[in-house]
């Protein structure tokens, strides 16, 4: 049966491929955290990883931004105090920068909602409390 146009239409976003520009600065990005989780290792506090993840952005030509308050927007109002953001990265892309043993699922919706809420398409899950940084990165596409 073929797909209702409509449907299709309306999900369509989600089809397309990411922009190649935001590919480059994710490889950037993913470069940043296997950077320096080889020079630190796992078992730091995770404010340590991110002063050390934003100064290797940096050293990538990157800009960003750290700490970044979104407000939310709900029945019409706006709550300034909504979420926060760990790294924000050339305005497009989000990184939620963890430091913990025990991986918790709830990351994923968590990462899931502020793509949502921001209208951004990219983000990057990254626990730097594991013993291969590759298993502690997880890329996600809204």
């Amino acid at each position: 049966m073929p797909p209702n146009h409509e449907n299709t239409k309306s999900h369509q976003k989600y089809f397309k491929p990411i922009p190649e520009e935001l590919e480059i600065i994710g490889k950037k990005i993913v470069d940043a955290a296997y950077t320096v989780h080889k020079e630190l290792g796992p078992g730091l506090l995770e404010k340590v990883y991110e002063i050390c993840f934003c100064h290797e952005l940096t050293k990538r030509g990157l800009n960003y931004k750290r700490q970044v308050n979104i407000p939310i927007v709900y029945d019409g109002l706006t709550f300034e105090e909504g979420l926060r953001l760990d790294v924000l990265v050339e305005d497009v892309i989000i990184c939620e920068l963890k430091a913990l043993e025990t991986v918790n699922p709830v990351w994923d919706a968590q990462i899931l909602s502020h793509l949502k809420l921001t209208n951004n398409r990219l983000g990057y899950l990254i626990n730097f409390n594991v013993t291969n940084i590759g298993q502690g990165i997880k890329r996600f596409v809204f």
